[in-house]
């Protein structure tokens, strides 16, 4: 049995939670989010080197929250297939370095994973941005080993549900919109235990992703002019 859960742990396979695992495994290297309630909910912030596990609608934010951290890092960011075109003027408002922003676009799904795992491993990247909806464990776990190599993050963006959550990553989230913010819901945290929802509110730094009051919607509609020719 020893033997068993020893060849498990080798495999990244066995969770421990925070109060029980031994003192050398409580310490995970964290970096901030840029948001305080989410680098406290995360215990600090998302895990380097990890892979974080995002599934949400698309367009709801997701790339919105991953701004500020990517704003921190001297290293690239590689986005590999995002599902619109990357605007440079909203990275460069947001005091982006738009230069260290490459965006990738490959049609073949395994291409697109040995992109990112070269990528990962190459210690010129400090994160890269994946979407792709159909990963197995083995992929996840060859990710992992890319990102321990490069000490990078991997943040993998899905929108398909279905799939479940039982990969074998740092990180879980799964994240909702509301009318003035983010919903974020972690479930699985390495080191951890599942948290209870949050919400980010945002209107300072995302007003224009903040829905407008009724009263205020309706008061800026202009009806049609009526034709007054018989």
């Amino acid at each position: 049995m020893a033997n068993l859960i020893d060849f498990l742990q080798h495999q990244n396979l066995v969770w421990h939670g925070t109060d029980n695992a031994p003192l050398s495994q409580r310490s995970v290297e964290k970096q901030s989010t840029g948001y305080e309630t989410l680098d406290t909910c995360l215990e600090g912030g998302f895990p380097i080197p990890g892979i974080v596990d995002i599934q949400c609608q698309v367009g709801i934010g997701e790339v919105a929250l991953l701004l500020p951290f990517i704003r921190e890092q001297s290293r690239l960011c590689v986005m590999i297939n995002p599902p619109a075109n990357v605007n440079a003027h909203a990275l460069l408002h947001q005091n982006i370095v738009t230069e260290l922003v490459w965006v990738l676009s490959i049609s073949d799904p395994t291409e697109a994973l040995w992109a990112a795992e070269q990528c990962l491993k190459s210690g010129v990247c400090s994160s890269v941005l994946l979407w792709h909806q159909e990963l197995q464990i083995h992929q996840v776990k060859r990710l992992i080993l890319s990102a321990q190599t490069g000490q990078s993050l991997c943040c993998l963006l899905r929108c398909n549900p279905a799939q479940g959550g039982s990969l074998p990553v740092s990180l879980s989230m799964q994240l909702s919109p509301r009318g003035e913010g983010l919903d974020i819901k972690v479930t699985k945290l390495k080191g951890g235990w599942a948290k209870p929802k949050i919400t980010l509110t945002w209107p300072q730094l995302w007003p224009q992703l903040i829905l407008r009051d009724e009263s205020e919607q309706s008061g800026q509609v202009l009806p049609f002019v009526r034709s007054i020719s018989r």
